[in-house]
């Protein structure tokens, strides 16, 4: 029988859960001048009360007495982070196992990447939006750090650190915690998870048509299809040309990219004063976004004609397309241009054709990003895919599983006597590489009936007395009822 401090203390579980959890915080007595530890001598401060005698320790501060003041804790986690309990564990598992499997299927294989790095890493001269996203300080050494708000450009840091030891092509994924402090909206998080692959050394148009392909391999095998999801394509190339033809400096390319991306963000009138304010004539801007209202590449070439490469490489990646089979996923859209200021060629972005979700996912070329850092350029092209958008689109169809907790065994002991024989039963069973829920306390079969249904067991197996002494054990398949005893050496 439970004693009565146990039972009080069960009670204090059926009570709803307070929205704070409150802590009791000692308080060390004051003397009338106060002055910092620092300022006492060693001999001084080692001279505190019991530091020396009943057992304390010399130089120790003697614990504080317990006072009844608290500290309120806000169970909730920071603004724009998650807890994981075990109900969404399972779908970040699930979702996880989809994004690595995708990977293998394509010959990829798996890195990853301090979550802390370098705030130099981020910090480019292009005017991105992401400066102002870092969550970023100065750590005990003085030194700028930032956890990361993507993953690229730590695999440019590694692949530069590898140098000739890489044997190219290389074709890496991740999956990595990001972090970026930023405007919430649906599917948009300051903390998320982010499934990236990147092909680095192959600098034909094959590589993104093989990206896209693993990014649509990736929706049939949860059930989205064309008609749900669709990748806008374009290319930075497009922007140089028309630039070039109107003699804009290349050094405003990065920014003038940033500016467009802004395009369906806010309004036109906007992003023809921030052109204007980055050097960029009228002429050209009216040009620039006649170019970028082009859904056709037919259109797109009859205006830039068919000699420049971002004609040529968009052309190639639309017949890629059809081999691979996804042409009906994908369309032209000149104002496609990706906001980070690395972006060369291709860019490419998976959009809700619903309208109600923000870019699903997003990638491009990236072939001279390495010597921003100091690397030697190496033809490079990627994309990153976020978990919580793809949640809230799963939602969105009706497409996300249930997942419930599963356990193949559940084992009990049917007398407190035999809880040895029952861990040595899991222990066996575990042995074979079987999922087992130990009870591991006195508890009727009416509640271990109740645990197995909850847990969604396939076996319970009794470990009675008269059936140990012979060396056997019931078993009982919960599905169909059926019961029979076993031998312990032929449990499987």
């Amino acid at each position: 029988m439970l004693s009565s401090a146990v039972s009080s203390s069960l009670l204090i579980l059926h009570k709803p859960l307070a929205r704070v959890i409150r802590f009791p915080i000692p308080k060390l007595p004051l003397s009338p001048n106060p002055r910092p530890l620092s300022s006492l001598s060693p001999a001084a401060s080692a001279l505190t009360p019991n530091a020396v005698g009943a057992g304390g320790r010399a130089g120790a501060l003697s614990p504080a007495p317990i006072t009844e003041d608290l500290q309120k804790i806000d169970v909730n986690p920071p603004k724009g982070t998650r807890d994981f309990p075990p109900e969404d564990m399972r779908l970040r598992n699930w979702l996880f196992y989809h994004f690595r499997e995708v990977s293998r299927l394509f010959g990829f294989e798996e890195v990853d990447f301090p979550v802390l790095e370098s705030e130099a890493l981020y910090i480019r001269k292009a005017g991105e939006e992401i400066r102002d996203q870092l969550y970023c300080f100065e750590d005990r050494g003085n030194r700028r750090v930032a956890l990361r708000p993507e993953l690229t450009p730590s695999l440019a840091r590694l692949v530069i650190q590898k140098g000739k030891s890489l044997s190219l092509p290389v074709k890496w994924f991740a999956v990595g915690q990001c972090w970026r402090y930023e405007r919430m909206t649906r599917g948009r998080r300051r903390e998320h998870y982010q499934w990236n692959m990147d092909i680095i050394g192959v600098p034909e148009v094959t590589a993104e048509a093989e990206l896209i392909s693993s990014i649509v391999t990736f929706f049939k095998r949860l059930g989205i299809t064309a008609s749900d999801v669709g990748f806008k394509v374009s290319s930075r190339k497009v922007l140089q040309e028309v630039l070039r033809h109107y003699s804009i400096p290349e050094a405003l390319f990065g920014k003038v990219c940033i500016i467009i991306d802004k395009i369906e963000k806010i309004p036109v009138d906007d992003i023809k004063n921030e052109l204007k304010s980055a050097g960029v004539s009228e002429e050209a801007i009216e040009q620039l976004l006649q170019v970028l209202s082009i859904k056709s590449l037919t259109k797109l070439e009859e205006i830039l004609g068919d000699a420049g490469e971002a004609v040529a490489d968009l052309k190639q990646l639309f017949s890629l397309a059809e081999k691979f089979g996804y042409s009906e996923w994908i369309q032209f859209d000149a104002s496609i241009v990706r906001g980070l200021a690395y972006y060369t060629g291709i860019v490419f972005e998976g959009f809700d054709r619903g309208g109600k979700l923000r870019a699903i996912c997003g990638g491009g070329r990236y072939d001279r990003l390495l010597s921003t850092f100091g690397g030697d350029d190496i033809p490079a092209c990627g994309f990153g895919f976020g978990d919580a958008v793809i949640v809230e689109l799963l939602k969105e169809k009706g497409l996300l599983p249930e997942l419930s907790l599963q356990v193949e065994n559940i084992v009990c002991a049917l007398d407190p006597g035999l809880q040895g024989a029952a861990a040595t039963v899991a222990t066996i069973l575990r042995g074979k590489g079987q999922s087992v829920d130990l009870v591991l306390e006195n508890k009727p079969l009416k509640w271990v009936f109740k645990r197995a249904a909850r847990i969604n067991a396939n076996r319970l197996i009794l470990v009675g007395d008269s059936e140990w002494q012979r060396g056997m054990v019931g078993v009982k398949i919960l599905s169909s009822g059926e019961q029979h005893e076993i031998r312990l050496d032929e449990l499987e």
